[in-house]
């Protein structure tokens, strides 16, 4: 490859998405490194006073301050973009950082949101708490619930926001439907696919305007840094994006930018293997649970639409234990092999029970709303052995009488 070949349209057109996910981006300085660059620098010299004021003023080429631009982050900004098949991307410092980003550039006070119910505990407190702090409005609906979307929306609704496959209860949400309604009603749709990334469904591909990320999860895949983006045109990410990201600063660190940028080339293998792994878990645990929700299993009632929409089904799924908080701690604390962490799309096992974890900070009449019961549990399931992952699942539940 040559030194900027993973940063010309012409060439990268014609890679493939695993081809994207090693090369895509990447601009080798004078030395010809093999592994992109790690650039930890805040700030950026010039040659002459002139440079620095045309580069402010958009008129030259170049570096101006780490918080707008820095050469590790912005080649990990134009790997997720060519990932996502967007026009541009915006890297930020969490997943958080991203979903707020993406939602507070374009509203102002009287505008109005409409936002599917299932979501991840601090999406929902954007929706339900801060939004309406400053004036404006936002609806919940079921999100799976095509309709439900025509009928919330309103003549100041600017945005269409929601996740699929939903933390946790796994709902699916029919992107292309969902986009439609907002196409045609001018609405923004903004779409949090962590829990598929880019390796399994593309929004974009059904219509979605944005689409925004924990890049924690799948794309660092293995439990080391925070880190978030924002896909969308480039029209979008540079007027309307930009001037927030720039002056509110949400930035992603240089290190951060290298570390997922690692990550990334192992995507593709690792959400797959998962996947694959996923599937015997939820059908072990199908046998010997009331309730499995995956969207790989024919029992879940969107199974369809999600192959439809996604690849493979992903490494995380719900289950309820039955028998309310006590049960569903005790079958965590039997585990032997899988580790109580509330975090997901890492290589390795993890389990957590929502309701008092990354969920607790609902109010408990909203979570039963969705789903999120005392007994419910969420499994991301690893690279280990599938058969160790259920052996640990098998001692587990025996020792709680399942």
């Amino acid at each position: 490859m040559k030194r900027k070949s993973g940063q010309n349209p012409e060439i990268t057109k014609n890679w493939k998405p695993a081809t994207l996910a090693i090369r895509g981006g990447t601009a080798r300085t004078e030395y010809g490194e093999t592994s992109e660059a790690l650039f930890l620098s805040s700030g950026y010299c010039y040659d002459r006073a002139e440079d620095a004021a045309a580069r402010f003023a958009g008129e030259q080429q170049g570096m101006t301050y780490s918080r707008l631009q820095n050469p590790t982050v912005e080649m990990l900004e134009q790997r997720i973009a060519l990932l996502e098949g967007a026009e541009a991307c915006r890297a930020t410092a969490t997943g958080m950082a991203a979903m707020t980003a993406a939602l507070l550039c374009q509203l102002s006070a009287g505008d109005h949101v409409v936002a599917a119910k299932a979501a991840f505990g601090s999406c929902r407190w954007l929706v339900d708490t801060l939004l309406p702090k400053f004036g404006i409005a936002t609806t919940t609906i079921d999100g799976s619930d095509v309709a439900a979307w025509e009928a919330a929306a309103q003549p100041n609704t600017k945005v269409f926001f929601f996740e699929t496959p939903a933390n946790p209860t796994m709902d699916v949400v029919d992107i292309a439907a969902v986009c439609a309604i907002a196409k045609a009603r001018g609405i923004t749709t903004v779409v949090d696919n962590a829990f598929a990334s880019p390796a399994l469904q593309r929004p974009m591909e059904f219509g979605a305007d944005v689409v925004a990320y924990s890049a924690t999860k799948m794309m660092d895949g293995q439990g080391r840094v925070l880190a978030g983006a924002i896909c969308g045109s480039r029209d979008w990410i540079d007027n309307v994006l930009l001037p927030f990201h720039r002056n509110t600063g949400p930035t992603l660190s240089a290190f951060n930018a290298w570390v997922v940028l690692k990550g990334l080339e192992t995507l593709d293998l690792r959400i797959r293997r998962q996947s694959e792994n996923a599937l015997k878990v939820a059908q072990f645990l199908e046998t010997r649970l009331p309730k499995v929700n995956y969207p790989g299993l024919e029992s879940h009632p969107q199974h369809a639409l999600a192959m439809r929409q996604m690849d493979a089904a992903g490494p995380i799924f719900s289950l309820y234990v039955g028998g309310g908080r006590a049960e569903a701690h005790g079958l965590l604390n039997a585990l032997e092999l899988v580790d109580i962490s509330n975090n997901i799309g890492d290589s390795r096992s993890l389990m957590t029970h929502p309701a008092s974890t990354t969920h607790f900070g609902m109010a408990e009449e909203a979570r039963l709303e969705v789903g999120i019961t005392e007994d419910m549990l969420r499994l991301n399931v690893g690279l280990e052995d599938p058969d160790d992952v259920i052996a640990d699942f098998d001692q587990a539940l025996k020792t709680i009488g399942r």
